[in-house]
């Protein structure tokens, strides 16, 4: 599978510094400085299986760059890189369908984890076991790591379809945000136990007839989630 990540990033010291440690870490890197640079490599390189997007940007921001890649492709890999420490930002950046952000400045060892962590989930692990789970109205396909509803395709991340697949195998059971954590981004994982939460509000979104009301994935309260159907 092709190692070949995008890194867009307006700053040349910073893109030089993330460029040089994914190098050293084994990956064929992509450089661009602006959204529209990001697009055009991203048409010219469709084997690139992780983005690395700054949100700061003139003329298209990193959410925008974000909202288009995910418009046309949900199997490759997405983080954020935000000089801010607002929580709107982590969230706005997960909700146009990132699926990690890493707060500015950090360490080569964390980049390069979480580089790795989204490489292995984008298709670098092994494959999966075949066959499907049925939980009507929900068809998930192991095979193709894909999710139906009412015989009606669901585009999901692969973030999303990881947290899915582990809930249609543990239903009625209640899981904890640390063990989701863990089953989906890696016990290696740096970041914070709320990108959980943001990235079930996101598949709620998706796949609840009432999202503000949800009936298949239920919060246990000070706890973490429970699957019904």
């Amino acid at each position: 599978m092709s190692r070949r990540v995008l890194v867009l990033e307006d700053e040349s010291s910073i893109r030089g510094f993330i460029v040089i440690n994914l190098t050293r870490a084994g990956y064929e890197v992509e450089e661009a400085e602006s959204g529209e640079e990001a697009l055009e490599k991203l048409q010219r390189h469709p084997d690139i299986c992780v983005a690395l997007l700054d949100i700061m940007l003139p003329g298209i921001d990193g959410f925008e760059v974000c909202r288009r890649i995910r418009a046309t492709n949900t199997n490759i890999g997405i983080i954020m890189l935000t000089a801010r420490s607002q929580e709107m930002d982590k969230v706005t950046g997960l909700m146009t369908g990132a699926d990690d952000y890493v707060t500015k400045p950090f360490s080569p060892a964390e980049l390069t984890a979480r580089v790795d962590a989204l490489f292995r989930r984008a298709g670098g692990a092994p494959p999966e076991q075949v066959g499907e789970i049925v939980q009507a109205p929900f068809l998930l396909n192991l095979r193709n790591r894909t999710l139906e509803k009412n015989g009606q395709k669901v585009k999901l991340t692969q973030v999303e379809y990881s947290i899915m697949k582990m809930f249609m195998e543990n239903p009625g059971k209640a899981l904890s945000r640390e063990e989701i954590l863990d089953t989906v981004w890696g016990r290696d994982y740096f970041g914070e136990v709320k990108i959980v939460d943001v990235n079930i509000r996101r598949l709620r979104l998706k796949i609840e007839d009432n999202p503000q009301n949800p009936t298949f994935i239920n919060t246990v309260w000070g706890f973490g989630y429970k699957w019904e159907f």
